[in-house]
């Protein structure tokens, strides 16, 4: 995110061209939400296909309606201690004039208000693709409520809030690696812990039920991540969001590369659900590295991301934790190669003067990188599974045993993601056909939903 200064000497005025561009990019990034649920909904088994899609829509509602009555005055308002902001002009956004600009830039607090809103949205999506299939939609929403209050807006306010601990280290993080993927990844780990494993992990066959809807949601976060990305330098008068662009497509794509690869090496094929996650591998890493490195150095942020990501994906099998959706292994690990490599890659020629080790700049900025992943990570995996443990132990977060066998959509929402009843075509019989004979040896076969 682009920091918190006065670039010209004279007081900025209102930009129309960055105040549209900012809206757009917005607009993109409110994209990403229904792309998430498409990507994670083609992932699940059909029975759970509309439960997975509502998980990320209801954060289109419930982080709405937080943020506008305090969750922008917290994340960032006026700082307190370096660890939360508040300003209580802010608190349903009442008292902002229209013009009033973000201070030292030329959008108005409005524009970069519902731009931030839409990382907000998001972050907790992100999350419940690791408890695809078991969780109850009412403890989902409660917990929603509860997580972006305690662990979404206090960590925002660290690392972009003026005045934030990670924000005042020097902490480069240009979109999201430590507080939007770095956050979620590790809340997921955090919940699956306290929550345990699916019914049949390891047992049964849980294979994604439409690949075509995986690559429509994969399609459509790559699309909406370019207003994710160059969207957070908050204007387009330097180049640096042009730079971050083009690195957001040249990391994705060798990421996917280099995904495919891995698989093609270790499992003998190249599959459209590694492509897919490939992708998302490279968005993830880019995201908090993409203001600092060269082109060249996206192609290397994509492809160790894209291989580390690979690798991290099995490590629930070996583990025996129930990442469903392999939110752990792609946006934890991702996020936290991306944010790390910085301390590898910065070019001192992007977003700030820093250099990385291989620019000559030494550790510094490593070490730096280090303590604002590694205190995200831990804090957001602590808060998240003490909030998953207390909600488990008052109202239950997981479904019957019985409901999430037979399927969490009906259980749920009372209803299925496909209707087949009028399926059958031909014409209709006027009598009924006799019923087959039954084959010695055989028995019905039922069919895994």
């Amino acid at each position: 995110m682009a920091p918190a200064i006065t670039l010209a000497a004279d007081a900025p005025t209102l930009s129309s061209a960055n105040t549209g561009f900012m809206l757009i990019c917005s607009a993109l990034v409110m994209l990403m939400t229904p792309g998430l649920a498409f990507f994670y909904g083609g992932m699940v088994r059909v029975k759970s296909t509309l439960n997975m899609l509502m998980m990320s829509f209801i954060s289109l509602g419930i982080v709405t309606v937080l943020w506008v009555l305090y969750g922008f005055s917290l994340a960032f308002g006026a700082d307190s201690g370096s660890l939360i902001g508040w300003n209580s002009d802010w608190v349903g956004l009442s008292n902002i004039g229209l013009t009033q600009l973000w201070d030292g830039y030329t959008i108005p607090v409005f524009v970069f208000c519902v731009f931030q809103l839409m990382f907000a949205i998001i972050t907790p999506a992100l999350i419940s693709g690791a408890l695809a299939d078991r969780v109850k939609f009412s403890a989902w929403a409660l917990f929603i409520t509860l997580w972006v209050t305690i662990v979404y807006f206090p960590v925002a306010h660290w690392v972009w809030g003026s005045g934030g601990w990670a924000f005042e280290l020097g902490v480069i993080d240009f979109a999201g690696g430590t507080a939007v993927h770095i956050n979620a990844g590790a809340a997921a780990l955090g919940v699956i812990l306290v929550i345990g494993r699916r019914v049949g992990f390891k047992k049964d066959p849980m294979r994604p039920h439409s690949l075509p809807l995986v690559m429509l949601g994969a399609g459509l976060l790559w699309f909406g991540w370019f207003g994710f990305n160059a969207g957070s330098w908050l204007g387009n008068d330097d180049g640096v969001g042009a730079l971050m662009f083009v690195n957001t497509q040249v990391a994705t794509a060798a990421a996917m590369l280099a995904w495919l690869a891995y698989e093609k090496i270790r499992h003998g094929a190249f599959t459209t659900l590694g492509a897919a996650s490939g992708a998302v591998a490279g968005l993830v890493a880019i995201t908090p590295s993409g203001g600092a490195v060269s082109p060249l150095g996206a192609i290397a942020v994509g492809a160790i991301a894209g291989v580390l990501c690979a690798m991290a994906v099995g490590l629930k099998y070996r583990f025996n934790y129930d990442d469903s959706l392999d939110v752990v292994g792609v946006h934890l690990v991702g996020g936290v190669a991306g944010s790390l490599l910085i301390g590898f890659f910065a070019t001192g020629k992007g977003q700030s003067d820093a250099q990385g080790l291989f620019y000559g700049g030494g550790l510094d900025q490593f070490w730096k990188q280090c303590a604002g992943v590694f205190a995200v990570l831990g804090y957001s995996l602590v808060a998240s599974a003490v909030l998953a443990f207390l909600l488990d132990r008052t109202i239950g977060m997981r479904v019957p045993e019985d409901d999430e066998v037979s399927g969490i959509d009906s259980a749920e929402h009372a209803e299925t993601a496909y209707d087949f009843s009028g399926a059958g075509g031909g014409t209709a019989r006027t009598t009924a056909a006799p019923a087959p004979a039954p084959v010695a040896g055989t028995a019905a076969k039922k069919v895994d939903a």
